[in-house]
Formats: C-alpha cells, sequence, structure tokens
C-alpha cells in the first residue's frame, strides 16, 4: 500500500482508509506493509512525495517482493510508473491496483463561487484560485497517468468510480467503499442533551465544503442551536468574516485542529454531523459518524447518497441550498429522538455494510482474483 498521507502524521480519509483496509485484509490472511512519508518510506515533504517516493519505494520492493501493488490517489503516479518499467524483470510481476478517493477534474470544477438565487454565499480565496490554476491541473495529469498505467483501477463509491472513467479514460472502475470497524462496545446515545443542540463539522476548510451554505442557515434557524467546526485549511478566514458578517456570534465556534480522541468526544455530544460540501468522493467522516451512532445532514452530491439513507440514517438536502439545510437542521434540533433513531440506524448499518472485513472482501472480488492467486494465475501468497 503505497500512500501519501498517513496518521498520525497526516489526518486525511486517505490514509485512515488505508490502515482499515490492511487491517481487513490483513484479517483475511493477507502480508501487507503500508508505504508513505514515514521512517520506513520517505520523509521528503508533502508536496514531493510522488518524485521522492520512487527511490524507496524501489528498494522496498526488492526486499518484501510483493505479488501486488496499491497506490493511494495521484501521488503515486510516478511509484507506479516505475513499477511497471522494472515489473517484468520482478518474480512474481506485482499486479498493479491505483485507488482514487475523488478526480481532480471535480475537484477543479468545484473551486468556484457559492450561490443561492442570485446570492452569492462564498468565494474562493487566492490559495484555493492558485490550487485550481496550478495544482489541479498537475493531479489531473498524474491522475490519467495512474488510470492509464493501473491494471484495476478502484473507487469508493458508484458515482466517483463513473467520474473515472469519464474524466480520466478508466474502464471497469470497481468500487470499494470507505469504512470503519464498529465500536468494540458502543454505548447508547443521550435521549436529550444539555443546552443548545450542536451540529458537527469536521474536515479541511475549503470552498467545496460549503460552509458558507451551513453559516446561512444557521442565520435563519427558528431555534436555538450550535455550529462546531473542527479542521483548518485555507478558507479560514474567509469562513471567520462570513461568521462576523451574519453576527452568528457564540453560535458558531472554530476549534481548529483536533486530536481523534477529541473529535470522537465532539461526536458523542452533538446532535448531527453537518456535510454541507459541494463535491466529495465518499467522506470518511460520514463513517466515522455512523460508528458513534451520530446522524448526518449532507448535500445530496457525489457518493453520499450511497451512504447516507435519507429519512433512515440522516437527512438529504440539495446542494447550495441554506433554506433546505436550515429545515433539516431544525428537524434535527426539535426532534431530538427521531435524530437518535436515524443515528442508530447508522449504527447498525455501519457494521453490516462498512466494515474492514467487508471491505476486505469486496477488494479481493474487486480485483478478479480469488485470494492467494497473483497476475500470473499461479497460486501464491497474498
Amino acid at each position: 500500500m503505497v500512500a501519501n498521507t498517513l496518521p498520525p502524521d497526516d489526518v486525511s480519509g486517505v490514509g485512515e482508509q488505508v490502515l482499515q483496509l490492511t487491517a481487513g485484509l490483513g484479517e483475511s490472511g493477507h502480508e501487507v506493509r503500508v508505504f508513505g512519508r514515514s521512517a520506513s518510506g520517505t520523509r521528503a515533504v508533502k508536496l514531493l512525495f510522488p518524485v521522492s517516493v520512487v527511490i524507496p519505494f524501489l528498494q522496498e520492493l526488492r526486499r518484501f517482493r510483493p505479488h501486488l501493488v496499491q497506490v493511494h490517489e495521484s501521488d503515486g503516479a510516478f511509484a507506479a510508473l516505475a513499477l511497471k518499467i522494472l515489473g517484468p524483470v520482478l518474480s512474481p510481476e506485482p499486479m498493479l491496483v491505483a485507488l482514487l478517493q475523488v478526480s481532480y477534474w471535480q475537484e477543479f470544477l468545484s473551486v468556484r463561487p457559492i450561490r443561492h438565487r442570485g446570492r452569492v454565499l462564498g468565494r474562493p480565496g487566492w490559495r484555493e484560485r492558485c490550487f485550481k490554476w496550478f495544482k489541479a491541473p498537475l493531479q489531473i495529469v498524474l491522475g490519467w497517468l495512474t488510470v492509464w498505467l493501473a491494471d484495476r483501477v478502484l473507487a469508493p463509491s458508484a458515482t466517483t468510480a463513473g467520474e473515472l472513467e469519464r474524466d480520466y479514460g478508466a474502464r471497469g472502475v470497481r468500487v470499494v467503499p470507505n469504512v470503519v470497524a464498529p465500536l468494540a462496545t458502543a454505548a447508547e446515545r443521550p435521549a436529550v442533551a444539555d443546552g443548545d443542540p450542536i451540529a458537527l463539522f469536521v474536515g479541511r476548510l475549503r470552498i467545496r465544503k460549503g460552509l458558507e451554505v451551513a453559516l446561512d442557515a444557521f442565520s435563519a434557524l427558528p431555534v436555538r442551536g450550535r455550529l462546531l467546526i473542527v479542521g483548518d485549511g485555507e478558507h479560514r478566514s474567509s469562513l471567520e468574516a462570513a461568521a462576523a458578517r451574519l453576527r452568528l456570534g457564540s453560535r458558531v465556534e472554530f476549534l481548529g485542529r483536533k486530536q481523534r480522541s477529541d473529535v470522537e468526544a465532539l461526536m458523542d455530544s452533538a446532535r448531527v454531523l453537518l456535510v454541507p460540501s459541494l463535491y466529495e468522493g465518499m467522506p470518511l467522516v460520514i463513517v466515522e459518524a455512523m460508528q458513534r451512532g451520530l446522524p448526518v445532514i449532507a448535500s445530496a452530491v457525489s457518493g453520499i447518497p450511497e451512504v447516507v439513507v435519507h429519512g433512515e440514517t440522516g437527512w438529504l438536502v440539495p446542494c447550495e441550498d441554506p433554506e433546505a439545510l436550515a429545515e433539516a437542521l431544525n428537524e434535527a434540533f426539535e426532534k431530538p429522538a427521531e435524530a437518535r433513531r436515524r443515528g442508530e440506524r447508522g449504527r447498525d448499518r455501519l457494521k453490516t455494510e462498512y466494515s474492514p472485513a467487508g471491505a476486505a472482501a469486496i477488494w479481493e472480488r474487486a480485483i478478479d482474483r480469488a485470494p492467494g492467486t497473483g497476475r500470473s494465475g499461479k497460486d501464491v501468497a497474498s
């Protein structure tokens, strides 16, 4: 498993999914090694990972001799290229799998103003515009190269799979969902929380996360409630200015980055998780909320409707619609028993559909190889 972002150095859905899938494959009898920016990989800065990983990766290939290499995101493009060049001289010749969480063409398109009924709710800042016109095009090229080299391409949702086929020319993309392990002992959530009900956002602060929509929705809420925003990013100052302009005061708190234990405690005290995004792949934070019985209010975009079932495990609302978002928030805040019911249904769904063991079984089917079979079809260890 080759990945640029890995916990604990980086908190990201990609890195967490690598670890969860690795755990599931290990339980299935596969021997898996994770390779990235660590003591066993490359210590270069994140931006240089696509190039700096190549030589350490080739050295690891000689030591480990894997039957399959899986690169995550377009940051693994040059490692994939090196594998393809040297693969024929390796024994066994590794199969190359690419798991891409998003299409960077869609990321490119999502860096735009947020509008509702003629009003501009938010605009991307200069750093985000630099991402759009400089980094995103490079990532698109690297993503295309990764797809072109790979023997099998995977995506976390059917919607993302379709985007990779349309935007990168991938063929036959298979779906392996993002997962988390169910808690060994899941305590029931309290029926009614003390104080004002809390909506929680967890993620990087960027324009495509749609937080201006959430702020606008909170300014129109007929009931009291608080919005806690966990995370940091290039869009934070714009969001703080928007909250001040809407006079939300203490109803909105920017908490910055938090440790995992702190995020878990916040999830346990919140009424709902808020995901008002313009674009996503399949947000891992949603299944993390399901793990803790926390219902989700989310935009009906990308792979989100494949995870959140409207009326059952949460609320789905139209993208860029603060009025619809406010209506869903109002229902969640006014009807704590209903929010609790949807959260429990989400936890039940997680156990049956989004576990590491389940993802490992889906992965084995997705690469078209039964356990113990390599690219050549000979019986080999995984």
